[in-house]
């Protein structure tokens, strides 16, 4: 096991620009690349809802108290948005998207909507789309296995998603806090299908 791990380590560091340290990829997940053809079970969403949480605990500074909206700036990448939607005692509701200038209009996407419960250290995604709060996704009627194997995938793909920002280099040092929500902004979104 710690063969595979240090092989992967090797792997990444390869792929890597010479001026960024070796240390900094400890930190990223290094799962099975054909994670989506896992069968999913719980104890394994609730790992990668863990990791989730630990990559997120990278990017969300210590302002988090202070601040509801945060942008991170890195060389080659988009403008990374987050926004606190909702605090309570033990758990958080984040909203996470990269804004992207085009013309007049700035465009959200992925626009990832996640719930961050601080007692747990477990972190879900709970949708992938600007309206969620306007459509039903879940009700008894529903068949459980599919609503399963869809929050297996989304959180999936936003652990793939945390760990590539973390990759480009956002952390909490290029988080900064900004006064104007993702909310107060007049945005084209743009759907990405995802479940």
């Amino acid at each position: 096991m710690q063969g595979r791990i240090r092989e992967s380590i090797q792997e990444s560091t390869r792929l890597l620009p010479v001026a960024c340290p070796v240390y900094a990829f400890a930190m990223v997940s290094f799962k099975e690349q054909n994670g989506l053809f896992l069968k999913p079970r719980l104890k394994r969403l609730q790992q990668v809802q863990a990791e989730i949480f630990r990559q997120l605990q990278l990017l969300i500074p210590g302002q988090v108290a202070f601040h509801d909206s945060f942008v991170s700036r890195v060389k080659g990448s988009p403008l990374l948005r987050l926004d606190i939607l909702e605090r309570h005692p033990y758990t958080h509701f984040l909203r996470l998207t990269y804004q992207f200038e085009n013309g007049k209009e700035p465009e959200l996407a992925p626009d990832a909507h996640i719930r961050m419960y601080q007692d747990a250290r477990l972190a879900e995604v709970t949708s992938f789309n600007p309206d969620q709060g306007c459509r039903r996704t879940a009700h008894p009627w529903y068949p459980p296995r599919q609503l399963f194997q869809r929050t297996w995938r989304q959180n999936l793909v936003l652990d793939k998603w945390l760990g590539y920002l973390i990759q480009q280099g956002h952390n909490v040092a290029t988080m900064h806090a900004v006064s104007d929500c993702i909310h107060e902004i007049t945005a084209v979104k743009i759907p990405v299908p995802v479940g």
